[in-house]
């Protein structure tokens, strides 16, 4: 886990954010990987810097990162890479991969086998957005760390 001095309301006490990144690169275990960073990352945060960490928001970052994960590798070729960051009560994921084709949420469609992965993101995200890039686009989502006494997500916006 790498930790980079940053300022703004991403920072940890010291003004750390804390964030890991890799690429991925190679056939479908790549999702597997992924998820699996992803969960050694939120657990290395919790015990090591003692931030809350709900199942949660374990199982739904896990989720999301699957999502992006397999979305960046079905429709852009080459690398696709991962970042993943603690900002505030949040886990960042980042995912970014080279093909510059934004992608669009579909209309709910119960009939439809597949290709739900976006819409489930943004149900579950506190917050989503997408930036083309110079090569390709970037994908953010925001997930709560942690859950209230009443077991709602802290930050969540009603719909």
């Amino acid at each position: 886990m790498d930790s980079t001095p940053v300022g703004g309301d991403g920072t940890m006490p010291g003004g750390q954010v804390l964030n890991t990144t890799v690429a991925l690169d190679g056939d479908g275990a790549v999702i597997a990987q992924a998820r699996h960073l992803a969960a050694d990352f939120l657990t290395r945060v919790q015990a090591e810097h003692d931030l809350p960490v709900s199942q949660r928001a374990m199982e739904l970052t896990q989720l999301v990162v699957s999502e992006l994960v397999t979305n960046a590798r079905k429709y852009a070729p080459g690398p696709v890479l991962l970042d993943l960051r603690i900002c505030a009560n949040l886990v960042e994921i980042v995912v970014w991969d080279s093909d510059p084709v934004l992608p669009i949420a579909r209309t709910g469609d119960a009939g439809r086998v597949g290709q739900h992965g976006l819409e489930i993101v943004m149900a579950v995200a506190q917050g989503f957005e997408v930036q083309r890039e110079p090569v390709g686009k970037r994908i953010t989502a925001r997930l709560a760390l942690a859950d209230d006494p009443g077991g709602a997500l802290y930050g969540h916006r009603p719909l």
